[in-house]
């Protein structure tokens, strides 16, 4: 198995991570959390854990990166973590769950036209094909179908259209800052340090909740900085590096939104629909071909 495939599997093993945050996110509101408090909590949490994970594996040394990558980690932390949180908050506000997911997931589309541009990547008409049945897959997967009940507020699309640029970018910030051949435990504890520190003076989430330091909330809080966070991008920036194209990423990654179906049908009984089940397929399908490699035609 050659390093690039290792790499992929980190990434899926990332999206299915990732595909625990709404659990996470359902039962901390449950306790009284609002929605910039828990993204508070889980990047201070993820931010403090990774932070001790990169003096364990890497020692004190891998905290000394170059110019670029702080940069780059800069740019993850206000981009990817606090802007994206925010506006998706937003989206989910205006636009319904469902609808805002599907809007989340035209990342894919960002992210190859930016590594075209930025890292000079061709995307062949498989690609293009690929691209286009995980569109539609996470759009099934997240609406079943049903966009009759939706309102399409211009603003709050392009507030959806926004969050998903900014989760587009983690791909294409994270291969900038992992160029320099830093720690991948450095390059996710400094993004969600960022990420953290532009939450807290935006937003200031203590004061949006009436018990901010619930016991319980708290460890809901330590475990979602755990699992979808620390963990998951430990394994992201690891697999990042290893990456030929970041294209190909975010359509990996989009296994989060099937792992995210399945747990919502398990734990809170979530209706799963034939549609549903198309869509997730479609996905899996989109994942299949965008990592298959073209035969190349005799000389």
């Amino acid at each position: 198995m050659n390093s690039e495939i290792k790499s992929f599997i980190k990434i899926f093993i990332t999206g299915c991570l990732w595909g625990t945050i709404g659990l996470f996110v359902k039962r901390m509101e449950m306790l009284g959390s609002s929605s910039p408090y828990t993204s508070f909590l889980r990047l201070f949490f993820g931010f403090l854990l990774l932070a001790l994970l990169t003096l364990i594996f890497d020692g004190p040394k891998a905290f000394r990166v170059g110019r670029n990558t702080l940069i780059s980690c800069i740019l993850l932390g206000i981009v990817c973590q606090g802007t994206f949180n925010m506006l998706y908050s937003m989206s989910i506000s205006m636009n319904g769950m469902s609808v805002g997911s599907v809007l989340l997931y035209t990342a894919p589309i960002f992210t190859s036209i930016a590594s075209v541009l930025l890292f000079k990547e061709k995307l062949n008409v498989l690609k293009w094909i690929a691209l286009l049945i995980n569109v539609i897959g996470c759009a099934l997967t997240a609406t079943g179908g049903e966009f009759n009940a939706a309102s399409f507020a211009p603003l709050g699309i392009l507030i959806g259209i926004g969050a998903g640029f900014t989760y587009a970018m983690t791909a294409v910030f994270g291969k900038i800052a992992m160029k320099e051949e830093s720690s991948p435990f450095a390059v996710a504890t400094y993004n969600l340090m960022f990420g953290c520190l532009f939450v807290a003076v935006t937003r200031r989430p203590w004061l949006t909740v009436e018990t901010p330091f619930n016991a319980r909330l708290i460890l809901y809080g330590l475990l979602f900085g755990l699992i979808p966070t620390a963990l998951a991008y430990s394994f992201y920036f690891s697999g990042l590096s290893k990456i030929s194209q970041a294209s190909k990423v975010p359509v990996v990654a989009s296994v989060e939104l099937v792992v995210a179906t399945i747990i919502g049908l398990i734990a809170f009984a979530e209706s799963v629909t034939i549609v549903k089940i198309i869509g997730i397929l479609l996905v899996l399908l989109s994942i299949l071909l965008f990592n298959k490699t073209p035969k190349k035609s005799p000389r």
